[in-house]
Parts: C-alpha cells; sequence; structure tokens
C-alpha cells in the first residue's frame, strides 16, 4: 500500500524519466540545463568584456583572482545540491518519497551551516587570501574591493547551487534554466547600471554580482513553496539525519573535490604565469578560463541532464536504460564538443579582441587558447564517464575520476612542462591532461558497464 500511495503521489514529470525514450529524455533535460549554463557563461563572459572595457584589463585580473574563492564557497551548496539530487533521484525511482523529503531538508541545513562558516573565515583573512591566489602587485587592492563586496552574497549563491540540482531530480529542467537565466540577466543589467552609468568601478561589479545571487534566491524559494515543487518540506525534514548525511557527503565530496581542485588549479595558475609573464599573462588566463566556461556550456548540459536520468533508471533496476543514457549522452556530447573545438581553432583571434584591445594579450593569447581547447572533441567521455558513477552512488570512483584530469594529471603538468617549454608549457598542459585523464575514465567505465549493466 505504500509504494501505491507513494507512486500515486509522484509527479508525472519524474516518473518519466524511468518511461520516456532516453534521447528524448537527453533532449528535454540537457536543452535546459545548456540555455541556463549558457545565459550563466554568457554573463560571466559579457561581465569581463564589460570590466575589461570600463575598468581596465587589471579589473579582469583582480576578478580572476577572486573567483576561485567565490566558487570554491558556492561549489559547498552544488556539492550537496549534487550529492543529494543522486539520493533524490533514485529514490523517487524507487518510490521512496519520504527518503528524498528527508534529504531536501538536509541539504538546506548543511549548505546554510558551512557556507556560512566558510565567509565568515573568509573575511577574516581576507588579506592573506587574495595574495595566496595571485592578487599582488596592482592587482591586490581591486581584488580586495571585489572580494568583499562578492563574499556576502556567496551563502545565496550555495543555497541556489544546491537547490538547482534539486528542482533537476525532479524532472524539472526548465524551472532550473529559469533558476540560472534570472542572476545572469539580473548581473548585466546592474553592470551596465552600476558600472557605466553610476561608475562605481570594482565596487559596481561587485555589488551587481552580489545582488544577482539575491534574485536567484528568491526564485528558488518561489519554486519550493509553490505548487510545482512536488517535494514540500516541512520543519522536521531540516533535522539532521547522519545516514543520509554520511550518502550526501560521500557523493557530494566528488563535487566539491572538483572544485577544490579548480580554485588550487586557478591559484596554481595565476602565480605561475604571474611569475613568468605578470599582469598580462593572468588576464590572458582570465580571458581563456572564461572561454572554458563559456564555449563548453552544451557539453556540461549533456552531462547536467544525464545525471537524473541515469540515476532514477538504476534506481529503479533499468540498466538497459542506463547503458543507453550513456551511449547517447557521449555521443551527443561529443558531437557538441567537435563543433566547439573547430569554432575555436577558426576565430581565436577574433574571440580575444572581444574583451581587450592591449596589443600585448592580443598577441599571445588566441595561439594559447588555441592549445587549451586541442582535446575538446574527446572530453565528452571524461564528463559523462565520471558522472555516471556520481549518479549510481559509487563514490569513491566518481572521485577518483573526477580529479583524474587535473588533480592527477593537470597540476603536476604545470609544473613540469614549463620547464622545457617555458610560458607555453602552461598551455600545453591542458590538452594533454585532457588525454590522459580520458583514456582511464573510458577504461573504468567499460569495465563497469560490462561488470555491472548486464
Amino acid at each position: 500500500m505504500k509504494n501505491i500511495e507513494n507512486i500515486k503521489s509522484m509527479n508525472n514529470s519524474s516518473a518519466a524519466l524511468g518511461t520516456d525514450s532516453i534521447g528524448n529524455l537527453l533532449i528535454k533535460q540537457a536543452v535546459p540545463a545548456s540555455i541556463g549554463i549558457l545565459v550563466m557563461s554568457l554573463n560571466i563572459l559579457v561581465d569581463t568584456i564589460f570590466v575589461g572595457n570600463w575598468i581596465g584589463s587589471i579589473a579582469i585580473a583582480a576578478i580572476n583572482v577572486v573567483l576561485p574563492v567565490s566558487f570554491f564557497i558556492a561549489a559547498l551548496g552544488m556539492a550537496i545540491g549534487i550529492g543529494g539530487s543522486s539520493i533524490i533521484s533514485r529514490a523517487l525511482g524507487a518510490n521512496n518519497k519520504a527518503r528524498a523529503l528527508k534529504t531536501v531538508g538536509n541539504q538546506i541545513t548543511l549548505t546554510l551551516l558551512l557556507s556560512v562558516s566558510m565567509v565568515i573565515f573568509g573575511l577574516i583573512y581576507i588579506n592573506e587570501i587574495i595574495p595566496a591566489f595571485g592578487g599582488k602587485g596592482d592587482i591586490f587592492e581591486p581584488a580586495k574591493i571585489y572580494y568583499r563586496i562578492v563574499l556576502y552574497g556567496v551563502p545565496l549563491l550555495a543555497l541556489c547551487m544546491m537547490g538547482n540540482n534539486v528542482i533537476r531530480a525532479e524532472g524539472k529542467p526548465k524551472f532550473a534554466m529559469v533558476a540560472m537565466i534570472i542572476p545572469s540577466v539580473g548581473n548585466l543589467i546592474l553592470d551596465y547600471v552600476f558600472i557605466y552609468l553610476m561608475d562605481m568601478g570594482m565596487a559596481g561589479a561587485a555589488w551587481a554580482t552580489t545582488i544577482s545571487y539575491g534574485l536567484c534566491f528568491l526564485y528558488v524559494l518561489w519554486f519550493f513553496l509553490s505548487k510545482n515543487s512536488e517535494l514540500k518540506i516541512r520543519l522536521p525534514h531540516f533535522g539532521l539525519d547522519f545516514p543520509i548525511l554520511k550518502e550526501m557527503s560521500a557523493l557530494g565530496f566528488v563535487t566539491l573535490a572538483r572544485q577544490a581542485v579548480v580554485s588550487v588549479t586557478y591559484l596554481l595558475m595565476n602565480n605561475i604565469l604571474f611569475n613568468i609573464g605578470g599582469e598580462a599573462s593572468v588576464a590572458a588566463y582570465g580571458i581563456i578560463g572564461r572561454m572554458l566556461m563559456f564555449a563548453l556550456f552544451p557539453v556540461l548540459g549533456v552531462t547536467q541532464g544525464f545525471l537524473p536520468i541515469a540515476g532514477f533508471n538504476y534506481g529503479a533496476h533499468k540498466f538497459s536504460r542506463v547503458r543507453e543514457s550513456i551511449n547517447k549522452a557521449i555521443m551527443y556530447a561529443g558531437g557538441l564538443g567537435l563543433l566547439i573545438f573547430a569554432l575555436i581553432m577558426a576565430f581565436p583571434e577574433s574571440i580575444v579582441s572581444v574583451f581587450t584591445d592591449d596589443a600585448e594579450i592580443l598577441t599571445e593569447t588566441p595561439h594559447y587558447m588555441r592549445w587549451v581547447f586541442a582535446a575538446t572533441p574527446i572530453i565528452a567521455i571524461q564528463l559523462i564517464g565520471s558522472a555516471y558513477f556520481q549518479a549510481i552512488g559509487k563514490a569513491v570512483p566518481a572521485l577518483l575520476l573526477t580529479l583524474s584530469r587535473q588533480g592527477f594529471f593537470f597540476i603536476p603538468l604545470i609544473f613540469i612542462l614549463p620547464h622545457y617549454f617555458g610560458e607555453l608549457g602552461v598551455w600545453i598542459s591542458f590538452p594533454v591532461a585532457d588525454v590522459l585523464s580520458t583514456i582511464v575514465t573510458g577504461y573504468f567505465l567499460n569495465r563497469e558497464i560490462r561488470k555491472t549493466l548486464k
């Protein structure tokens, strides 16, 4: 009787993950996710263009210094969101709605506790953190202004990142897309008002970002309070449940570790490039880093869309559908990766010129950009492979494969290759790490499919 009641209570959008065709599901899940990532990436991209043209290239470097700190704290919410969403997807697939509700409540409690604690720590040690992440010389003061203001809004961003993944786990990708679009559009409008019209400089850029986080939070809160969400949590759900916390933390740690490595990578890259080429090299990395966030949006969208489909069907023991979702996700993401590769190889000079008119940056950055994107056609295997293990609740292989690219390969390479190739060695490290991590992920994914998804 309990299962029958749970089945009746499930919204059709989540139940459809186990019945609709995989191809249609991937499109329905991936297109809104891709649009959301596109708009968010465009926000970062246009924000960089505004800052570069209205404030200066040093401002680009300053924001690039602050990003890993704020992204890491926001990644707490993302990690809790993805870790909990894996549990939610499998719980809905197994008709266990009570477990799904308890998971959401625990996600909110944990996100607030961790993000607020990290912000307090970040503000106390502001003068030590900024130089450690490459905010030296002329970069320090504008970075400090931006850092302090943005950090105030980061807990709201963490809640948004958490909520966005829960919305997607419910099978509501369009609402998740809107949650990503609102802060992006808001930030661009506020950028124009605060930087261009009011001439507030770095403080204006920071306040535009912080207020946009607040707009996103209000939308996510509305979604869960409205009839659109099937997960209606109550006060008892907020009490911490340690078995759920343990599983959610293990799975969420995969995402958190990935974001931590991204932050460490920014730290190392900013410092290595500053020592080799000064502020200009850090600014070049700022531009290329924005393009990595922007250009890969459709590949990341397919990966986001794949997660709830794989998790739901694995929870329902529909292994043939899980296999099909893996194959089609890799095929779709790989095709999109090839298209991105072709565009970057053809137009790097035009892309860089949009960000700045600084002759020194315009000379070398297009060449470096080609190296960074050289292995784009094959990264789908690495992304989908590591996402699969996270979707089905296997935290250890998900963690190791997620860390393989930047942690096991990229970071050692940026210390080794510059000794032989100078600054070029830093940029060559990107495609070499992509190739090595793809080989490793492909091997373990193929072994898992043969062993488990018979």
